[in-house]
């Protein structure tokens, strides 16, 4: 990597920079905790992961965050796995979910969209009276604090409420979309064995309807810990025998009563993607996730009453929790229910532009079909209360950020985000003071120590090397469910550097601070012993209109050989022809080095991805290698099964 200074994209303006909350954190820090005055963000990051717990005592009350007991210290035990965070302290995360409603009752907490583009707002007087009666309804169906409450949901005001209501009981929420399947929900809600089910009768997607009602009679058979099941007929249909209806429960007008539980006692339970094996049930906890979000939201993202907060997700991804705890800071949050793409690509956009949104959040996968499918948001849109779109789900590519600039708003805040299901949050990403670059993040998070590694465990700056975080983050997950000795947790991520966090990631941490994500290193193409990011060769394949998406694998031979083909999912129309073929040889040479030039280029039926959108290429490399689809693959996780069939029948014959 050069250690060229390009010149930035897009540049804060000094009355943006003074206004953005991190300087204004900063400075009161500076005053009361001993943090640099000067130095801008790079000086406050060095102290934050530096001075670690005085940094973390400030987030506390600089965001005023209520411990009903206090807490002993910030950190009673560092290590990692295993961090002790403000043991001692007590607190309820949905009450400082809530808080906004002591101030401005009549205001909209939410904003619910669907398929017609038109919103309906849930003020923030209603939200809390709809929790404090489901909570009051939980605790008389039994639910005690640790017990696991579960959704099967679309991104609908309803699944706000009851995950607000479940971690006001000091319950644990878990939740799955109903796009899924009920294998892939089995395997995730019965890992955990809930004892309440909030279920849609079905949901609309693309115009059409689906209904859900067979799946919610599997999942009532074979969920045997099931007290209770509550209906929210989307659809319109009628409770089936023995459930709960939504509205009964939530028409009460009740105080809600907040359980004050330790720091570390559970919030919810997340899902990896769960491509091999029984997906991972990662546990988070109440305060760990109230402090981190304030921390992300409040300063990272700039987020405060003003705002409204509308990122595309479902209720299956992390980002959906991320998206309620936008309420942490007072925000409106947006919440669409629908395709992401209906009745045209540029269907996101209508919705930032009719809600108002401020900061609008998606994945690099949208924002690069919008450039292919040729919208053009700024002439269509009104988009100027827009003052960031902020992308993660894999790295946004540097057109992307080229396409944003151009077609949105040349005064574009652009944030590429890249973190984890595993800490429901960012390593690096948005800084709203900070300059932002093409094809780059624009800095590790503050308390986050972000490092790029070599194998020895030595930090490389403008090198290639591991995503790794050297001191631990309150999100990081308590445990594992079933996971008693702590040893599939370990195991994930501090095999390979003992006491360090390894994601699994390759990146460069430039030495302007900011950082560039090359891909999994789990599935990195590592040819004649050079390290290459699957991402980079995504970048250059798709920019050419006949290619619809790319897979590229590299696959160790037994005979010590390397065979790294590049499968192409061609637009409608495209030929494989001998032209297209060099034209796609060509570009990677020039873009990226011969050396990143495949072996085969071959035309594939689709690209598989997981429930959540990612590309799968551990699995698909795992077919390629001969292993047999149900030791490479955790079936319930792929969005199109046959697809990989494709590509087993490819391993087969090579075989």
């Amino acid at each position: 990597m050069s250690t060229t200074n390009p010149s930035p994209l897009w540049q804060p303006t000094d009355e943006v920079i003074a206004q953005a909350q991190v300087t204004k954190f900063q400075a009161w820090a500076a005053e009361r905790h001993g943090a640099p005055s000067d130095g801008g963000y790079a000086a406050l990051h060095r102290w934050s992961v530096d001075e670690l717990d005085t940094f973390w005592k400030a987030v506390t009350e600089w965001f005023d965050v209520r411990f009903s007991t206090p807490y002993a210290r910030v950190l009673g035990d560092r290590s990692m796995p295993g961090a002790a965070w403000f043991p001692g302290g007590s607190l309820n995360y949905a009450e400082h979910a809530l808080r906004a409603a002591e101030t401005r009752a009549d205001e909209p907490a939410l904003l619910y969209v669907d398929e017609t583009h038109e919103s309906v707002p849930v003020a923030w007087s209603d939200l809390r009276r709809q929790v404090g009666s489901l909570a009051a309804e939980l605790r008389t169906l039994g639910v005690r604090p640790g017990d696991r409450v579960s959704g099967y949901l679309p991104n609908i005001p309803q699944a706000v409420v009851a995950l607000l209501a479940t971690a006001a009981v000091g319950g644990v929420w878990t939740s799955c979309a109903p796009d899924f399947g009920a294998r892939s929900v089995l395997d995730r809600f019965q890992q955990v064995e809930p004892v309440v089910l909030f279920a849609v009768d079905g949901y609309r997607y693309g115009g059409k309807e689906h209904d859900r009602r067979d799946t919610v009679a599997e999942l009532r058979r074979e969920l045997p810990t099931l007290r209770a099941v509550v209906h929210i007929p989307l659809l319109g249909t009628e409770a089936p025998e023995g459930a709960l209806d939504w509205s009964a429960l939530t028409t009460a007008d009740v105080e809600p009563v907040f359980e004050q539980v330790p720091f570390d006692h559970p919030l919810w339970v997340l899902y990896s993607s769960g491509t091999t094996g029984l997906p991972k049930a990662i546990v988070q906890s109440q305060g760990g996730i109230l402090v981190e979000h304030l921390k992300q939201l409040g300063l990272h993202c700039d987020l405060g009453p003003e705002d409204r907060f509308f990122w595309y997700t479902s209720t299956g991804w992390m980002m959906w929790n991320f998206l309620v705890s936008g309420l942490l800071t007072g925000t409106t949050i947006v919440l669409y229910d629908g395709s992401p793409g209906y009745p045209d690509t540029g269907a996101q956009w209508r919705i930032a532009e009719r809600t108002g949104a401020t900061l609008y959040g998606t994945s690099a996968a949208y924002v690069m079909a919008c450039r292919k499918a040729g919208v053009h948001p700024s002439r269509d849109f009104d988009l100027s209360r827009v003052r960031c779109v902020a992308t993660t789900g894999s790295p946004l590519p540097p057109d992307g950020f080229r396409w944003l600039h151009d077609e949105v708003r040349e005064d574009l805040w652009i944030a590429s985000v890249s973190g984890g299901t595993d800490v429901c949050s960012c390593f690096a990403g948005a800084v709203p003071t900070l300059p932002v670059y093409i094809g780059e993040l624009q800095a590790a998070g503050l308390g986050t120590d972000l490092q790029s590694w070599d194998p020895s465990g030595k930090p490389l700056t403008d090198e290639v090397g591991e995503l790794v975080v050297t001191n631990p983050m309150p999100s990081m997950p308590i445990r594992f469910w079933n996971d008693p000795d702590g040893s599939r947790y370990h195991d994930s991520y501090f095999d390979t550097y003992p006491g360090v966090w390894r994601h699994g990631d390759w990146i460069t941490v430039t030495s302007r601070g900011s950082v560039i994500i090359h891909g999994r290193s789990d599935s990195t193409l590592n040819r004649q012993g050079v390290r290459m990011g699957s991402a980079d060769i995504y970048e250059a394949v798709e920019r050419l209109p006949e290619i619809k998406e790319s897979l590229v694998i590299g696959v160790e031979q037994p005979d010590g050989g390397y065979w790294m083909p590049l499968f192409v999912h061609l637009a409608p129309g495209a030929v494989l022809d001998e032209a297209l073929l060099n034209r796609i040889k060509g570009t990677i040479r020039e873009q990226l080095s011969p050396r990143h030039v495949p072996d085969e280029v071959i035309e594939v039926p689709g690209v598989p991805h997981t429930l959540t959108g990612k590309r799968i290429e551990v699995p698909v490399k795992r077919l390629l290698q001969g292993a047999l689809m149900e030791k490479a693959v955790n079936i319930g996780s792929v969005d199109d099964v046959e697809l990989l069939r494709f590509y087993e029948e490819l391993g087969r014959e090579r075989g």
